[in-house]
């Protein structure tokens, strides 16, 4: 038994210890979100309006700033592969933790998709919430134009509610689902290994998905209050209520009707005031409301950066010119391609990334080098198994007779090479 468990936490243990932290620091991120937008004293009014669908939506985005940003670095391959080579990194649990590198991608990836079902829900019920429990007196905190406003779609049908798909936060939102949804059907193994490339191109869509992520944060839909000290939520304000209680003359009602005072909705909640040792607050001026400036930014920004300065990288350096200088025909479908690069060092166990434009525009394949450079011999080479439709294309321009029978082996052949 002891030696079962020294083995797991030798071979495993680093891995659940990490996914273990990975959740606790999810939930710890929606927990924390979900107290301050219930309890915030700056978020009362907004809280009696929307209820939990604005903790819910809050605590959802939380966790998806999170989740965006360790999502990007994983494919920051550079930045991986020095860790993993340097000196610094001696441990060969934290080695084998980087080589999950893909595994935990795909982790915030799926993670990213539930909570974004979650954060649609949520605001489509802030959405309605909105509409029913529009009030006059917070009119600054209000989205819908009217009370009812997104009831009246059923008999408005051309009047679509602008608040959810006109406006900035709305618009992008319904972009950025269909994105991602695009990007979670292609990721998916059958169509992965039926047609690779749709997996390829859609899921470079994530930089239109960042991109309108930054932007849907910009447009302060949601409110806090700013003056917490001049108007303690739910205080009692003298001032507006003389002004209410005050007696309008009749002549003056029916000169000026839209003056007349309404009373207040009776579906709609009063605010409890603030209530302290039995002594209501009183305050000195009504509450005023302000966005708040987006977060996101300081989540996305950095790791988004990196991943653009690593993938400018690899593209400046992929320019040099590589030779092939041969390639050899293996059997079970296996080619072996051998080449030339100035000034290239590597070491056993490594792999290259080839990208052929003939073949992908795009697209590219990582392949672990089965020949290393010496001092003496300048030439790498790979073993790649034609299973798909990339190593298929790059075959048939290697070689002059792709349909050739594979048991005549080794066929070596000299010939003019593409790029």
């Amino acid at each position: 038994m002891a030696l079962s468990w020294r083995s797991w936490l030798g071979n495993e243990g680093s891995k659940h210890l990490f996914l273990f932290f990975w959740l606790s620091l999810n939930v710890w991120f929606f927990w924390k979100t979900f107290l301050l937008y219930y309890r915030g004293q700056q978020y009362y009014y907004l809280h009696q309006m929307l209820g939990l669908g604005l903790c819910i939506s809050r605590a959802s985005a939380a966790v998806l700033n999170l989740n965006c940003c360790l999502a990007l670095l994983p494919m920051c391959r550079v930045l991986l592969a020095f860790l993993r080579g340097s000196q610094k990194v001696v441990s060969r649990k934290t080695r084998r933790l980087l080589d999950k590198s893909k595994t935990f991608h795909v982790t915030c990836g799926v993670t990213i998709c539930i909570f974004s079902v979650l954060h649609v829900a949520a605001h489509l019920v802030n959405a309605l919430n909105f509409s029913e429990n529009y009030s006059e007196d917070f009119l600054a905190l209000n989205v819908a134009n009217y009370r009812g406003e997104d009831t009246n779609i059923t008999r408005h049908r051309s009047n679509v509610n602008h608040s959810v798909f006109v406006s900035v936060p709305g618009l992008t939102g319904v972009i950025m689902v269909l994105v991602l949804f695009l990007m979670c059907t292609a990721s998916t193994y059958a169509i992965r290994f039926s047609n690779y490339d749709i997996f390829w191109y859609t899921h470079n869509l994530f930089f239109v998905f960042y991109m309108l992520l930054l932007i849907h944060v910009s447009g302060g839909v949601l409110k806090y209050q700013s003056n917490l000290e001049e108007h303690p939520p739910g205080c009692f304000n003298p001032n507006k209520t003389f002004r209410e209680n005050m007696t309008v003359p009749k002549a003056f009602a029916e000169l000026f009707p839209d003056y007349a005072p309404e009373p207040f909705p009776e579906d709609l909640s009063v605010p409890q005031p603030s209530v302290q040792n039995n002594f209501v607050g009183v305050c000195s001026e009504e509450p005023k409301f302000q966005s708040h400036f987006p977060e996101t930014w300081f989540w996305i920004s950095g790791p988004l950066c990196l991943y653009c300065v690593e993938r400018l990288y690899r593209y400046i350096r992929s320019n040099k010119p590589v030779t092939i200088t041969s390639v050899i025909s293996h059997p079970s479908n296996v080619l072996e391609v051998r080449m030339m690069k100035g000034n290239f060092k590597a070491r056993p166990g490594q792999y290259v990334i080839l990208h052929c434009p003939r073949v992908s525009a795009l697209e590219s394949h990582p392949f672990t080098l089965t020949m290393c450079p010496t001092d003496t011999k300048a030439t790498f080479g790979v073993h790649l198994k034609v299973v798909g439709d990339w190593t298929e294309r790059f075959r048939d321009l290697l070689l002059l007779h792709s349909s050739q029978d594979k048991e005549i082996l080794p066929i070596f052949q000299q010939r003019r090479y593409p790029k």
